[in-house]
């Protein structure tokens, strides 16, 4: 592969934002029906149903996730120690909450006792909440700066505590990532189901994408007010990879710095309010499965607009700012990243071919009769 240090690095965060984006697209809506189980499902059978609509994809959607955190790993090693150090307590609580759904999906209908099918159905809807908020305020934080510093032999310090990740901007990015998962949950829920959930799901799509375009709105205007971070020096771009040399500056208004430089790039934050409306239309006038393309471009949408203002930072340092780690300086080695993309060119259609012949196979509706008919060999 012909590729430069410099066309790699960007490369390879692209597809950073195109794994974040493959599981809030395929695992989000997962965590959104999970979220939405106690409140629309009446009784035991509709809560079947629910269940059963994600029963056959959940475990392999979640490879989104994995692949992300190894991709994380391989292509920003020091990005990777500084995130599961400073979060470790945090990523601990989404482990154990993510852990809920394998239990809850496979002993929920062990035993006919109505109380141990109930306690399974709040260990699901927790196994969906717990991670989806958690996410959001992880993004949250990494807006406004994270508190870590870097010695000369590279040791990372970090000076933070689990409770000081809880600050207002960050549990209202917490708050927009619940929104909008619940919001594609329920879009999904709309084109699987039938009958009074399929109504329910309606509504809930109608409430919680008009949620989404608020918080999200409310969420622009307090990062186009807080302090931003700017690289200041002059940038090698394929230089060896050492956050120490460079300098940062931080100042209010900052994080907006591309949109002026680059004013197509307004067109992201714009595609996600375009969409999310177009979500909550469509699902009015019982289009689901238009109203899935437009929730699914949603979420991307809001991704990509987090991910492009922040570029080139992967992980700002609220304590050290010079220390901050960048696209530029964070990476792996020129030979680690050329290994990397060659495999990832090899396997990532196969999973996108396979994800997709899946997702076709099983596109029917999930129905009350079905569940009755299936009882032995179903959720």
């Amino acid at each position: 592969m012909m590729f430069d240090y410099e066309t790699l690095r960007f490369i390879w965060w692209l597809l950073l934002g195109a794994l974040l984006i493959g599981f809030a697209v395929t695992g989000g809506f997962d965590l959104g029906v999970a979220m939405l189980l106690p409140a629309l499902g009446k009784n035991d059978s509709e809560r079947r149903v629910i269940i059963n609509s994600i029963g056959a994809t959940w475990e392999g959607n979640q490879v989104w996730f994995i692949t992300g955190g190894g991709a994380l790993f391989a292509a920003w090693p020091i990005a990777y120690s500084v995130a599961f150090s400073g979060f470790y307590f945090a990523l601990l609580l989404t482990l154990v909450g993510l852990f809920m759904r394998p239990l809850g999906f496979d002993y929920r209908s062990k035993l006919p006792s109505l109380n141990w099918r109930q306690n399974w159905d709040r260990a699901l809807f927790a196994g969906g909440f717990i991670p989806a908020l958690i996410f959001g305020v992880a993004f949250g934080n990494l807006l406004l700066g994270v508190p870590f510093h870097l010695d000369n032999d590279m040791r990372i310090f970090y000076e933070g505590s689990f409770f000081g990740l809880l600050r207002p901007f960050a549990l209202l990015a917490g708050l927009l990532s619940v929104a909008m998962l619940v919001m594609h949950g329920a879009v999904y829920l709309q084109l699987k189901t039938e009958g009074d959930i399929n109504q329910r799901s309606k509504k809930a799509v109608s409430l919680f994408a008009a949620l989404t375009l608020v918080i999200f709105a409310l969420a622009g205007v307090w990062v186009a007010n807080s302090d931003g971070y700017q690289i200041s020096s002059a940038i090698v771009h394929d230089a060896p990879s050492n956050p120490l040399i460079k300098t940062v500056q931080k100042a209010p208004g900052l994080w907006l710095a591309n949109y002026g430089e680059y004013p197509l790039l307004w067109l992201l934050p714009g595609l996600g309010f375009v969409m999310g409306a177009a979500t909550l239309l469509l699902s009015k006038i019982d289009r689901p499965g238009l109203a899935f393309i437009s929730s699914s471009l949603t979420l991307a949408a809001i991704i990509l607009t987090a991910g492009t203002s922040m570029f080139p930072f992967l992980i700002p340092s609220s304590i050290a700012v010079n220390h901050s780690l960048t696209v530029w300086d964070a990476g792996s080695s020129l030979h680690t990243l050329k290994i990397m993309l060659g495999v990832t060119v090899v396997f990532l259609p196969i999973v996108l071919t396979y994800t997709a012949w899946v997702f076709r196979v099983l596109r029917g509706k999930i129905t009350l009769e079905h569940i009755h008919a299936n009882d032995h060999s179903l959720y």
